[in-house]
């Protein structure tokens, strides 16, 4: 089976890369070479001898050209709807003045949105900054987008402060519920720049999620905008939904209709609201406690001073605290990646979101259930480890893909005993490598698609092939450096 699945990936991808000039004067044996070399260099590498996973190979084809000469800037968010449609939440003010050369929306005082220079225009031939919500299909063709500064009117007559909507200064995570609801959050702690027309709020902080239908229609915001952490707020929002400061990720458990949002780059939890009136439920910091200290918590430093010191075990959230996700069996996982490390709790747990105390991370103690460090050993000056996460689809949801965001490849790990299988992905700028990877979903088959933030500004997709799902054994280790 993983023979058959592999040679029709391959098929595939030698039809799309010999359907065009490049290879019109080539042999079967030139276009094998190709297909060997994509395979090498993009496929999931340091398997353990022990284990299964499935296998990998990028799609360089995918996605397909933007219209309007639109062009990516940071890819902050990236999530796989139930129709295998990609959502992502770009940010169009993070293009540079070269790569918006084209780009003249919303000139003033010879400067355009983005606060360059344009006295006399565009100056060149491409591009422009494209809307911060796109949707794309399976084959990489666009079919929506929407949203933020870079839509314009979108501002002035779809999200209108007297409606309650904001946008975000720095567009972050994006979701789609089981209703098809989109879900949008941002960690911009300041406004963009004083020069930019395209400051879309300058009351504080991003500190809230907006709620959208699939078309861009403003539905809910939960949240307000804060100067400052407040971990343990419950209502001091709009419409008395709780405040949030910087939110990173968000999802929704469809059995309980509970918003479970990754709060953030500047609180240190996981909030639990209602997801159609955005009311607060709950929250938890490290381990599941309730309160959280965020005085102690920053009074901690970096993790490198704990690591350094024996600590391996930090009694609280560092930030971002930066993905949620909800497993089929009820598990939650939280990317703690300023403390590169994923913890595991039970959403059955009565005690989770609750006051409870877990200082020492025992299992079983306020909805905790286990954790694992992810290259333990990198200092956060850089980004941090656990950025993303996502599960295979097979029935078990066997395996769960964490992407490192500082040292820029995915881990495949058996999800029943956290252990490494192998990597996807290495630093770089070519096909299937990744430059500050931020985001991973999946599709329904179990192809895997990333984004990438910083100047790495772009998405991915990696065809799965052989094994839908994890087993066996592998390095109870997860990451480091190979040998």
């Amino acid at each position: 089976m993983q023979e058959w699945g592999m040679r029709k990936i391959l098929l595939m991808l030698a039809v799309t890369l010999a359907s065009g000039a490049a290879l019109a004067q080539g042999s079967d044996a030139v276009r094998q070479g190709v297909m060997d070399r994509l395979v090498k260099q993009t496929g999931v590498y340091n398997k353990s001898p022990t284990g299964a996973a499935p296998g990998f190979v990028a799609d360089p084809s995918w996605p397909q050209r933007l219209p309007n000469n639109w062009q990516l800037g940071q890819v902050a968010g990236l999530y796989v709807d139930r129709h295998d449609h990609v959502w992502i939440s770009n940010r169009p003010r993070t293009m540079t003045n070269d790569e918006a050369a084209l780009d003249t929306a919303d000139l003033k005082d010879g400067k355009n949105g983005l606060g360059f220079d344009r006295p006399n225009g565009a100056i060149g031939d491409c591009c422009n900054a494209a809307p911060s919500v796109m949707e794309f299909d399976a084959s990489g063709k666009m079919l929506r987008a929407w949203g933020g500064p870079a839509d314009p009117g979108f501002l002035q007559n779809r999200c209108k402060a007297a409606d309650g909507c904001i946008w975000p200064n720095s567009e972050h995570g994006i979701y789609v519920d089981h209703n098809d609801n989109v879900y949008i959050a941002g960690n911009g702690r300041a406004p963009v720049s004083p020069n930019s027309a395209w400051t879309t709020h300058k009351q504080g902080g991003d500190g809230f999620v907006l709620k959208f239908d699939r078309d861009g229609n403003f539905k809910l915001r939960i949240g307000g905008t804060p100067t400052g952490p407040a971990s343990n707020d419950t209502n001091g929002g709009f419409n008395g939904t709780p405040l949030m400061f910087l939110p990173a990720d968000m999802v929704v458990d469809p059995t309980t209709n509970r918003l479970y949002v990754a709060d953030g780059y500047g609180n240190r939890r996981i909030l639990i609201v209602d997801a159609d009136t955005g009311k607060y439920i709950g929250h938890f910091g490290a381990y599941g406690s309730n309160p959280v200290n965020d005085e102690a918590a920053a009074a901690g430093g970096r993790w490198m001073s704990d690591y350094l010191k024996g600590n391996r075990k930090p009694a609280f959230f560092r930030n971002p605290v930066h993905c949620v996700k909800v497993a089929s069996d009820g598990k939650i996982y939280v990317c703690d990646r300023g403390n590169n490390r994923v913890q595991v709790f039970d959403r059955n747990s009565p005690e989770l979101g609750k006051p409870c105390n877990n200082p020492t991370g025992i299992a079983g103690k306020c909805g905790y259930v286990s954790e694992t460090l992810v290259s333990e050993k990198t200092d956060t000056v850089l980004p941090g480890t656990a950025v993303s996460m996502n599960f295979s689809t097979d029935k078990a949801q066997s395996c769960l893909y964490v992407g490192d965001n500082t040292n820029m490849t995915i881990y495949l790990l058996n999800r029943s005993n956290l252990q490494e299988l192998g990597r996807l992905g290495r630093a770089g700028r070519m096909a299937g490598e990744f430059h500050w990877l931020h985001q991973v979903s999946l599709d329904t088959k179990g192809n895997i698609y990333t984004a990438e933030v910083d100047n790495g500004k772009r998405i991915q997709k990696f065809l799965r092939y052989g094994a839908a799902g994890c087993s066996g054994t592998g390095s109870a280790t997860v990451g480091g450096v190979l040998k």
